[in-house]
């Protein structure tokens, strides 16, 4: 699958949010992410998101500890891919 094109419009605004300093995620195997503090309604696309390396813990931390959460160099990728630059008129 390419992410660029494999992603819905949820798992795009969750890596915006991400990306724009909005997230903190669960320090865990299945990690949980929080925007703005409230839990993120939809866990399975903030597991698919982690699984597919497209965000990660910006520091380590301990078992369930929250931390800021990081897009990574992927999750930019896909999210850039997602809206191409239009063309200047």
């Amino acid at each position: 699958m390419d992410v660029r094109t494999g992603l819905n419009h949820r798992e795009r605004a969750t890596l915006r949010a991400v990306a724009e300093g909005h997230a903190e995620i669960s320090c865990s195997c299945e990690p949980d992410l929080f925007v703005d503090g409230l839990a993120c309604c939809d866990q399975h696309t903030a597991h698919r998101l982690a699984h597919l390396g497209l965000v990660m813990p910006a520091r380590g931390g301990r078992w369930g500890e929250r931390v800021p959460a990081l897009l990574t160099e992927a999750g930019a990728m896909a999210l850039e891919g997602a809206f191409p630059p239009m063309a200047a008129a």
